[in-house]
């Protein structure tokens, strides 16, 4: 029994350091273990909600069909929006930016010094040519003119008495009482008297003329601006700054310019003897505000733009258009007749060139390849591929494949926009973004450009 003595045995109740983690480490192991369990179940329900969403068919479609990118593509039944395709004719416009200038413009100035003492007009107003405008006072061109004609009264006074002097000369020379020589000097007189009498007559009319001045009167119709001289001031002919403005407004002009590549198609039109009509359009481009016709083009291009000016007039009979307005000219040069015309988001774009779907058999599509000849606006002339009374996909492309079964409705704007009807709102090349069957731009319509 000694060697049992001699070995060291634990205290009942004594613990081993060694043999157990501290209280403090369990509670961290217990936790990281919920948190993976908690992630697992997590996981798991995620992917079972993912599966059977890959699963199940999509509204409407079979077991047998596939769609665009996967199954159900052919078999299901696509809503789409559709228009029926119309033959007509479609106006080719250039279109421009412009701003509206005056016909004409005046400042109005005094051409006499004085104050003014009326002002018979209202800023604002519109007058015709002729009406009186401000009077500056006319008493001292008044006072002038009775002075000038108080010296041509004298100076005629003078001249009948040197021609009786003269006549009296002349039958006393003829009788050899007195010289030549007195006669020919009576004779002298007699046309310095006239020649006063001439100048006298011209001091009376240019005092006639300074009171016509003091009275302003409106050199052209049209409206008037803000007064720039107060009643009271004294002007001055010599005076940098005017009365007043006047601008011209019916008719009025819009010059605008265009690309030069575009000179030749307007110069063949003006060479032909014919006048070419334009339309001036708001700053959206949206609304048309009034007609008119080209006048003339300049006579050189811009080499820092590469465009070429061109006037055009308005009879602007309800004042619509005011000077240095912002506006969209559009330009008729041609119309392309007896094309087959439809909405420009039918069309689509992808490696085989341009194409449209077709609606044939009530509920089954087509692609069908198409030619373009004309855009104008939101219509597109089609010169070959479809004929008119096809009906065209103009919503809901991006879900369709060769084949596909749709649901169709009517657009609601009918067939073929504006443009059948020679009306178009813009024209231009659509850019669309290439790509496969049933490919097209974000939203389903493919942008626009302006221009030919």
């Amino acid at each position: 029994m000694g060697h049992l003595k001699s070995i060291d045995l634990p205290e009942p109740g004594a613990r081993d350091s060694s043999a157990a983690p501290p209280a403090k480490s369990r509670w961290w192991l217990w936790i990281a273990i919920l948190a993976v369990i908690v992630i697992g179940i997590l996981y798991y329900r995620g992917s079972r909600a993912t599966s059977e969403a890959d699963g199940k068919a999509a509204p409407g479609a079979t077991s047998t069909g596939k769609g665009k990118g996967g199954p159900g593509g052919a078999g299901m039944t696509v809503p789409v929006v559709v228009a029926t395709a119309q033959k007509g004719n479609l106006p080719v416009y250039l279109i421009g930016l412009g701003s509206v200038t005056a016909y004409n413009t005046v400042t109005v100035r005094s051409r006499v010094d004085g104050q003014i003492v009326k002002v018979n007009f209202t800023e604002g107003q519109f007058v015709h040519a002729g009406d009186a405008l401000i009077e500056i006072d006319p008493r001292p061109y008044q006072v002038q003119l009775e002075q000038a004609e108080g010296q041509l009264a004298k100076d005629q006074a003078q001249l009948h008495d040197v021609q009786v002097d003269f006549e009296r000369y002349t039958l006393l020379y003829n009788e050899g009482v007195i010289p030549k020589q007195q006669v020919d000097t009576q004779q002298a007189q007699v046309g310095q008297f006239q020649g006063a009498i001439k100048a006298d007559q011209a001091t009376i009319d240019n005092a006639k003329l300074q009171l016509v001045y003091a009275r302003i009167t409106a050199p052209i119709s049209g409206r008037v601006g803000l007064r720039l001289v107060d009643m009271g001031n004294i002007v001055h002919a010599s005076d940098t700054t005017g009365l007043l403005v006047i601008t011209q407004l019916q008719p009025i002009s819009v010059i605008f310019t265009l690309p030069q590549d575009q000179l030749q198609q307007v110069l063949i039109k003006l060479r032909g003897g014919g006048q070419l009509p334009v339309e001036a359009y708001d700053r959206d481009d949206l609304t048309k505000i009034a007609d008119g016709k080209l006048a003339t083009i300049d006579n050189q291009i811009d080499p820092t733009t590469g465009t070429y000016k061109l006037k055009s007039t308005f009879s602007n009979e309800n004042n619509v258009l005011f000077p240095n307005q912002f506006v969209n000219v559009h330009m008729l040069v041609d119309t392309k007749k007896d094309l087959v015309i439809i909405p420009a988001a039918a069309i689509q774009r992808g490696p085989q060139g341009t194409y449209v779907y077709v609606v044939s058999g009530g509920d089954t599509v087509n692609i069908r390849v198409v030619t373009l000849a004309q855009t104008t606006g939101n219509n597109i002339g089609i010169s070959s591929g479809i004929n008119s009374g096809d009906i065209v996909v103009i919503d809901g492309q991006d879900k369709l494949q060769d084949g596909s079964k749709v649901f169709a409705s009517t657009s609601p704007t009918g067939g073929a926009g504006r443009g059948a009807a020679g009306q178009p709102t813009a024209s231009g090349p659509q850019n669309g973004a290439p790509g496969g069957p049933g490919s097209k731009k974000p939203g389903g319509t493919p942008a626009g450009g302006k221009g030919q």
